[in-house]
């Protein structure tokens, strides 16, 4: 999405996707980055997250607690998904003409930024207190232990990354908002015309007063009398 002048509408059939600059986008190379740290979460977790020890089932290396890697799991692939729907978005934004419709992006980009970074933070303290809880014995020849600690790493990670994309929408939606105030405010003074007085500054701390010349008074203000005894005859 467009950091800056957003309130500014594409031009329909008319392509403005540049991939040069997209790609050097600061809310690219998060998107970017977010894409890739929950594909590392989820992907460990997946692929070394379990182990069996003396049984068919399969136990979750953080603490044998099924719910830690459930979590991370669910966590990873959402926001996963989230990344690459919202880079698409971010690719045909500039073609949106409504308002409305940029403003409920903007809305949907910061809910799920700030729910996504709240998520990764209740990810990072759960999958690190489990961790913690961990015992050697859980973990005969320390089964899983680089892809436990890779996702609480990378956990972290996320947490920064989401966030940042928070700020970054709520700057776009409140620069959205200031853009729409004023070109509501322009609309306003062109409808009603000039002011009657519009101070004008000038150098030296001098202050010209402008009126309006079409505000100005009728020019016959009195009143026509047409009694006889007040009429005087011309002189010739």
């Amino acid at each position: 999405m467009e950091p800056v002048g957003s309130f500014h509408t594409g031009k329909p059939g008319r392509s403005q996707f540049d991939p040069v600059v997209f790609m050097r986008q600061p809310r690219t190379i998060l998107r970017l980055l977010c894409w890739v740290f929950s594909m590392v979460v989820f992907s460990c977790i997946v692929n070394e997250g379990y182990m069996n020890i003396g049984s068919e089932r399969l136990l979750c290396v953080f603490n044998k607690n099924a719910d830690a890697c459930n979590f991370g799991v669910m966590v990873g692939v959402s926001c996963f998904l989230g990344s690459m729907c919202f880079l698409v978005l971010d690719i045909y934004f500039p073609t949106i003409q409504s308002v409305r419709l940029r403003r409920r992006a903007f809305l949907i980009d910061t809910a799920f930024s700030a729910l996504a970074s709240f998520l990764w933070f209740v990810g990072f303290c759960f999958l690190a207190n489990q961790w913690q809880q961990t015992t050697n014995e859980e973990l005969p020849l320390a089964q899983g232990s680089d892809a436990a600690r890779a996702a609480i790493i990378f956990c972290f990670f996320s947490i920064l990354t989401w966030a940042g994309l928070t700020a970054l929408a709520l700057q776009s939606f409140l620069n959205l908002f200031q853009n729409f105030r004023l070109f509501a405010d322009n609309l306003d003074n062109s409808a009603t015309g000039y002011h009657n007085n519009r101070p004008i500054p000038v150098a030296n701390g001098v202050t010209i007063v402008t009126t309006n010349p079409y505000n100005r008074p009728p020019p016959f203000t009195g009143t026509l009398s047409l009694d006889p005894a007040n009429l005087t005859p011309p002189a010739f």
